[in-house]
């Protein structure tokens, strides 16, 4: 209630109203928390308990994960598992560092309680991310690290980009995913096709060892799309499954739209992903509520993550969720 009536309303001024530069803002005031010992304790001493699950052989003391785009460079990382979070997804990573697509290039929707962004991996690329994770002391809970193709790399050399990208931050990832779904990115989301999704896999789970491979698909991929992806990712031993990315089914500003009108589409390839295949689901995407989170897992999801829900509801919402699967 109190992030709702006071702390949303000036961060959604900031900037004039900018998303990005409320979204800097506060990864900024992460990145401080991070440095603070005493003051992570105390958040983690009042973080509720989950229940542990184990999923792709990792231990997760809660199904609760911080989404991919939310902390793309590791800047606030211990600041995640103090707020509750049972795991962190970083990245979207790119074998080069990218400055992403012009600005301005993140829009709130408040009424519909979404959010579109064309961000277009900005980043300082996968060198400095494992930098940076080799700097941090463990975090206590699952770290995944996921990975998309630099734009200037051309789609035949998407295979190699990825690649580097994976070498790069395999000694420091529980888990690594693959985004072959983001909408921002030209061309991205042909990796998703049944021969160019097979090459990827077998390179990339050919480097990855014991590590888990997911791979992250698209709500806007058909039914039979999406079971070519499903026969492809159990051929090479993908791990699991992260449903979905962001839609491009939408009007107004270009870009992935995520939030509360995503939450069906989201949970209509979560159940079917769940009916389809073995493969854990991870469940993102309009998860606006405990409630959400709860259809999710019910639906078959094994862990859920949370972006725009913080945006709209605030940290709360994730102690909301972890008390509510226990």
């Amino acid at each position: 209630m109190i992030y709702r009536r006071l702390a949303r309303p000036a961060l959604f001024r900031l900037g004039g109203g900018d998303a990005e530069r409320a979204h800097e803002w506060t990864l900024n005031r992460l990145a401080t928390l991070s440095r603070r010992p005493a003051a992570l304790r105390a958040l983690r001493a009042a973080a509720p308990k989950g229940t542990p699950r184990i999923v792709f052989g990792l231990r997760f003391p809660n199904p609760v994960g911080l989404a991919a785009g939310m902390d793309k460079d590791g800047r606030a990382l211990p600041a995640w598992p103090a707020l509750g979070f049972g795991f962190v997804e970083v990245g979207t990573v790119t074998a080069l560092a990218q400055p992403g697509n012009p600005r301005p290039r993140m829009f709130r929707l408040p009424a519909e309680q979404a959010v579109i962004n064309r961000m277009g991996f900005n980043n300082a690329g996968a060198a400095a991310l494992a930098a940076q994770l080799s700097a941090l002391r463990p975090l206590g809970v699952p770290l995944g690290v996921s990975l998309g193709k630099s734009k200037a790399v051309p789609l035949e050399d998407a295979v190699e980009d990825y690649l580097t990208s994976l070498r790069a931050v395999l000694p420091h990832a529980d888990y690594v995913a693959v985004n072959v779904s983001s909408p921002n990115t030209p061309g991205l989301r042909s990796l998703q096709d049944r021969g160019q999704l097979a090459a990827l896999l077998a390179a990339l789970r050919g480097q990855a060892g014991q590590t888990p491979v997911l791979v992250k698909i698209a709500p806007d991929l058909t039914e039979q799309a999406i079971g070519e992806a499903l026969d492809v990712c159990v051929e090479h031993g993908v791990a699991g499954v992260i449903a979905t990315n962001t839609t491009v089914a939408h009007e107004g500003e270009q870009g992935g739209l995520s939030g509360r009108p995503l939450a069906a589409r989201a949970l209509e390839v979560v159940t079917f992903v769940a009916k389809h295949s073995e493969l854990p689901v991870v469940g993102v995407g309009g998860i606006m509520s405990a409630d959400d989170a709860r259809r999710m897992l019910d639906a078959g999801a094994s862990l859920v993550q949370v972006y725009t829900g913080l945006i709209y509801r605030g940290p709360a919402l994730v102690r909301q969720i972890v008390r509510a699967t226990r």
